[in-house]
């Protein structure tokens, strides 16, 4: 049976353990009251809407699929029903400001409960996934009568957001965006254009969907530098439907259960968010949350696939009686997923902990140094994530062999459904382009030598670990390559101005396991000390696998960044 337990002590042993977040948290006034046994009681009731509500409709919303007719969608069976639990449970506020109704909980909360929702049903996640970067947008840069108008609404659930950014001919270049937006004889706008590959842009779920619309006004410079955000409501203050039509859902490889929509705005009446022509600065707090929303979309489909292989492992029986996770071939398919997720919970968890603090640390310092490590780790995080949550649920399905390829044991679905991780909120390529190009070579590095200062600050204890000096070396090993790196980059880009892009995936997916060493010599510095206990042993016995069976793949990436100039040969004639 293709089922999920919530790693909830895995989840305690990150926050508490390795990150010790509490200290943090005493220091900021929004989190000096909570403490773990709260937080924890927050992620045991977490666990239990995932577990009980969302898993049991993961496999029947996948074969029912989504439904449109004339302008109207429908989502599977159950679907609406368990999101009106969990809005009647309080779950869109949880790390909302109380200001605004909300429970005032860490991000880092939020995104231990977002882990569980993407495991067992990314479908059903898809909807209220943009909540929160919604309601972030609009508290930055909405007007005080938008705010007021919506923000009790995106706090409590009563109304979904979507984002649209991507029409027909414009993808992952914006430029190229044609919707516009013109002045109304109020302070409104009239929104016209078409965008595609809309989440949620229209369910049976909520009356009122909030669309948020990049275009551009009549007086917009070209390119991306041009672009406006406009809300657009499905339902207007009055009670009037919005001149906006689905005109039709995709038919799609994965996620079925999501209605992912192609969206006409005829005439649609909007409001400016943000300054004219600053649309993009304003959508980036929304699109940084999705990018880690979605990098958690690949750790949680990597911890269901791994949890249900090596419960498969342990009761398949071949050859001589024995089970297949006796097997060397095996045990390292899922030693090797063991080792990426929980090398992977820190970094994700690290970086909500340091979102958390660029937002509510008293000290200015600590809240710049925040958001310099967020602008790195965001960009690395939604590709080595979703790039492994495929690839590692991928080799989980060759534990079942050829019943892995049916429908009826669930991990093929985990396959399909986890490769659109890899693809929206920016493709993997161009969340390695933009870590190159902007949070690397724009600010010399800058950035980047925060995020490694805040490594190197928390591995003193680290090097004192006797049974870690070995892995200590290992992990080294690779950040002298990445500082070689950063110091030889200007006379690279100086005599090679094709590098950075020829370069660019293997650069982050080298910084990538670089900072996966660091995780795994923090998980197995918290483990020591509790040498005979079995769920530390296997601990350290995962961290181990990570340093000594996945880290050395970061040497050739290395290697490979730092090789001699070799242009890329041009395509054939297609």
């Amino acid at each position: 049976m293709y089922s999920y337990l919530a790693p909830l002590r895995d989840m305690r042993f990150v926050i508490e353990e390795v990150l010790q977040a509490g200290t943090d948290w005493q220091a900021m006034a929004r989190f000096a009251d909570l403490d773990y046994d709260t937080a924890a009681q927050v992620l045991e009731e977490a666990a239990r809407f995932a577990g009980d509500v969302l898993a049991p409709l993961n496999a029947q919303g996948d074969r029912e699929g989504c439904h449109w007719h004339d302008g109207q969608v429908s989502t599977p069976a159950g679907f609406a029903d368990a999101y009106r639990a969990f809005v009647a449970a309080g779950w869109p506020s949880l790390a909302c400001d109380p200001v605004h109704g909300g429970q005032g909980l860490p991000l880092l909360v939020k995104t231990a409960f977002d882990e569980m929702l993407s495991a067992t049903n990314h479908a059903w996640m898809m909807y209220p996934g943009l909540l929160h970067g919604a309601y972030e947008c609009l508290n930055a840069y909405g007007s005080d009568a938008l705010k007021d108008r919506y923000l009790a609404d995106l706090v409590s659930g009563r109304s979904l957001a979507t984002m649209n950014l991507t029409e027909p001919q414009a993808g992952s270049d914006l430029s190229l965006i044609r919707t516009r937006a013109e002045p109304a004889d109020d302070d409104t706008w009239l929104v016209s254009g078409n965008k595609v590959f809309i989440s949620g842009g229209e369910h049976d779920w909520t009356d009122n969907i909030l669309h948020l619309v990049l275009c551009r006004l009549p007086d917009a410079p070209a390119g991306s530098r041009g672009l406006s955000l406009v809300l657009a409501p499905k339902v207007l203050p009055d009670g009037r439907v919005n001149a906006i039509h689905c005109d039709g859902i995709e038919h799609k490889m994965g996620i079925k259960a999501s209605a992912t929509c192609a969206m006409r705005f005829e005439r649609a009446t909007a409001w400016l968010v943000g300054a004219p022509h600053r649309g993009l600065t304003a959508l980036f707090v929304m699109m940084n949350a999705a990018r880690l929303h979605v990098s958690l979309q690949g750790l949680g489909h990597l911890e269901m696939a791994q949890q249900n292989a090596q419960r498969y492992a342990c009761e398949r029986i071949q050859g001589r009686g024995q089970a297949i996770g006796r097997h060397a071939a095996v045990r390292r398919i899922i030693w090797t997923q063991r080792a990426l997720c929980e090398g992977q919970r820190v970094l994700a968890y690290w970086t909500a902990h340091w979102l958390d603090q660029a937002q509510h640390h008293p000290l200015r310092d600590r809240r710049e140094q925040a958001h310099q490590i967020v602008s790195v780790l965001t960009p690395v995080l939604k590709a080595l994530l979703t790039d492994n949550g495929h690839r590692g649920a991928d080799e989980a399905l060759q534990v079942w062999g050829g019943y892995g390829y049916t429908r009826d044991c669930g991990i093929e679905q985990t396959v399909r459904d986890s490769r659109i991780a890899m693809i929206y909120e920016g493709t993997n390529e161009i969340q390695a382009l933009d870590l190159i190009q902007r949070k690397v070579i724009e600010d010399s590095g800058s950035a980047l030598r925060t995020v490694l200062a805040a490594l190197e600050a928390s591995l003193a204890a680290v090097r004192a670990v006797p049974h870690c000096h070995d892995l200590v070396r290992a992990y080294q090993q690779q950040r002298d390559a990445l500082q070689r790196c950063i110091d030889e980059m200007p006379v690279r880009i100086q005599n090679d101005p094709g590098w950075s892009m020829r370069i660019a995936d293997d650069f982050l997916r080298a910084l990538g396991l670089t900072l996966l060493g660091w995780a795994w010599l923090r998980i197995s510095e918290v483990s020591h000390g509790h040498e005979g206990d079995p769920w530390y042993d296997a601990k350290r016995a995962s961290a181990r696998f990570g340093m000594e069976w996945l880290l050395g793949e970061a040497t050739w990436r290395w290697q490979r960044v730092m090789a001699p100039a070799t242009a890329l040969p041009e395509l054939p004639p297609g």
